[in-house]
């Protein structure tokens, strides 16, 4: 595994990053395809062993249990010292007040939930899920500055926005001598490209280490489009995301599929490798629920694509209506 600078900071990650969604409570009303602890703790300890350093959930994933189980199962597998973990804040948690958002209430108590959930002192990168219209952004971004100055997080990431609001938010940071954020995490892959607009341009000219979620398109990128999971059956956001555009992405689905023929590796390999050689990307996000999703992700990092085969998966696309920013 290489390690790689995460974007315009001296902290070191490995390029892919396991995404823990996955881990969690099926009963818990978040998902119901996910894994509990017992089938969750071999891909963890898989990740770990095939270098990757790089963990990222958040609180909502499963109502906190993805962030209980991935805690344990680094506090047991891993040096603390040598990982890098992740979480976020915004979605509503439970139906009461003050239980969603970035206000500075919401905020400061949500990091001491999920650090507790983690069993760990501090969180390497503290992300917001979302942009908060109903919270003054100066509130925000003070409230993460002091949860930097407290020592409870390394740095601090932004996650699934407009470009204005990223730039105007490290814009506020930086008029009051706050902690900036120092990276994204958006919704980019060969199916929703809406990213490359304005977001990618902007990440590339400061410096901001990008790290795609979905970056499979929640497995569509894998395999035939007629194939079926359990996921695929239940997923009910993938399907918004994905299914009123079925018809022109089926297209770059098939010439996924080329790809890989002609290189003789994964649907999953090309994808990856496809999102790799953007400059911006420091490390796609992979929802792996069997070890097997990380073996056949790892050859990513090896696959050059050529210019002609970057054109050839790409020219088909059409405008997507923006999924993620809200």
């Amino acid at each position: 595994m290489d390690y790689v600078k995460f974007g315009n900071t001296g902290m070191d990650v490995s390029q892919l990053c396991l995404g823990t969604m996955g881990f969690g409570d099926p009963n818990s009303g978040f998902h119901e395809w996910v894994l509990e602890e017992e089938e969750s703790r071999p891909v963890i300890k898989k990740a770990l062993d095939l270098g990757i350093n790089f963990f990222d959930t958040a609180n909502v994933y499963s109502y906190g249990a993805s962030e209980k189980i991935l805690g344990k199962a680094l506090n047991d597998y891993a040096n603390r010292d040598e990982i890098v973990v992740a979480t976020k804040a915004y979605t509503q948690m439970k139906q009461a007040p003050n239980s969603r958002g970035l206000s500075r209430k919401t905020l400061l108590y949500q990091i001491d939930q999920s650090l507790e959930r983690l069993q760990m002192d501090y969180v390497d990168l503290y992300i917001i899920h979302r942009w908060d219209y109903n919270t003054p952004i100066e509130e925000t971004m003070e409230a993460l500055h002091d949860i930097v100055k407290s020592g409870k997080a390394r740095y601090i990431g932004a996650s699934a926005m407009y470009a204005w609001q990223f730039a105007k938010a490290q814009a506020v940071a930086d008029k009051h001598g706050w902690t900036k954020f120092v990276s994204m995490q958006n919704h980019l892959n060969l199916l929703y490209r809406e990213e490359e607009r304005e977001m990618l341009p902007l990440c590339g000219d400061q410096k901001i280490a990008v790290t795609p979620y979905s970056p499979l398109a929640a497995g569509r990128l894998t395999r035939d489009w007629e194939a079926t999971t359990k996921r695929f059956l239940t997923d009910t956001t993938a399907k918004s995301k994905y299914d009123s555009t079925e018809e022109q992405d089926k297209i770059i689905v098939e010439r996924v599929a080329e790809i890989a023929d002609k290189y003789q590796v994964k649907r999953a390999q090309v994808a990856l490798a496809w999102l790799l050689q953007k400059e911006q990307v420091v490390a796609p996000i992979i929802g792996a629920t069997k070890e097997s999703h990380l073996t056949d992700a790892l050859p990513a990092l090896d696959l050059k694509l050529t210019p002609e085969d970057v054109t050839y998966l790409e020219e088909t696309y059409l405008p997507h209506h923006v999924v993620g920013a809200i």
